[in-house]
């Protein structure tokens, strides 16, 4: 079996092993170049086509539909995605002879779309996944061809999930693997009406509104702490990143409940939210100190 392999991140590294270790031909592998404005924590999955003597190429979105011709005349049995992050044309996912088949960072149909480990984390799921499906022009839309779950500890950080969800999607390329080298693809339906869709996230959605519930803020803490840009408030004139908190007490009796935000006692640091409950505040920084 041939295959033509977008991917990037830790995720698209462990799935090409996989591929390659289940005797795949991989002909190509199309992945990112790293953006010089982002915090870089994963490997790199040109390094690894290096070491292996893969072809491997870097194109702009805007360049994916010259790849055609040659993608035609590489006539790959797959069309594998792992992470990659443009959308890839339907033309080019015609080109394979047996099927398009992306893996996805969560439990289809739940959190179709942008960051899904992030926006599982922020809205307090205690489990997600890896979905690897059928590519269609609507994201995260095919059937479903393989899924395994995984679970997320109430003070897991989105570093610590994407690492279970990045051993996960390797699970389930292993356990269809042996029906893919035979040319047959396992599918059963993926449910939209019963799932959900995520844009992408941005450094500014970070920003804690006290106003919520404790739980709130400490999930949303966990769902951007560093590497990911990190949940900010301000105090006495300065943009603070706060990278860990804990919800769980006791508190100090002088903890003003009814006062929402920030507050100092006994040179501990909490946040007192809109649930008249607080977070303790167990590490915080400067952001311009990044």
């Amino acid at each position: 079996m041939h295959a033509v392999v977008f991917a990037y991140h830790d995720v698209g590294i462990n799935c090409l092993n996989a591929l390659l270790h289940a005797g795949i031909q991989i002909d190509l592998v199309v992945t990112h170049q790293d953006d010089p404005n982002e915090n870089v924590w994963f490997g790199s999955v040109a390094k690894l086509c290096e070491e292996q003597k893969i072809p491997c190429i870097t194109p702009n979105a805007n360049q994916l539909i010259d790849l055609i011709p040659q993608i035609k005349k590489l006539a790959p049995d797959y069309l594998f995605s792992f992470y990659y992050r443009h959308m890839i044309p339907a033309e080019l996912l015609a080109c394979a002879k047996v099927a398009a088949l992306n893996m996805h960072g969560s439990l289809l149909p739940k959190y179709r779309g942008r960051s899904p480990v992030n926006w599982a984390i922020l809205h307090g799921e205690t489990q997600t996944g890896a979905t690897l499906h059928i590519m269609e022009t609507k994201p995260d839309a095919g059937d479903i061809v393989g899924q395994s779950a995984v679970s997320i500890d109430a003070n897991e950080t989105a570093t610590d999930v994407f690492g279970k969800v990045s051993q996960a999607a390797v699970k389930v390329i292993n356990q269809v693997l042996p029906d893919l080298v035979q040319g047959h693809v396992p599918r059963k339906p993926n449910f939209l009406a019963q799932g959900s869709y995520f844009g992408g996230r941005k450094p500014a959605d970070g920003q804690i509104v006290w106003q919520q519930t404790a739980k709130q803020v400490h999930d949303l803490v966990r769902a951007v702490a560093p590497p990911y840009p990190g949940a900010f408030t301000d105090w006495q004139g300065q943009r603070m990143i706060v990278a860990r908190t804990s919800p769980e007490g006791p508190f100090p009796a002088q903890l003003d409940l009814q006062t929402q935000g920030i507050q100092v006692v006994d040179n501990r640091i909490f946040g007192v939210c809109g649930d008249q409950r607080a977070v303790a505040i167990l590490e915080w920084f400067p952001a311009n100190s990044r």
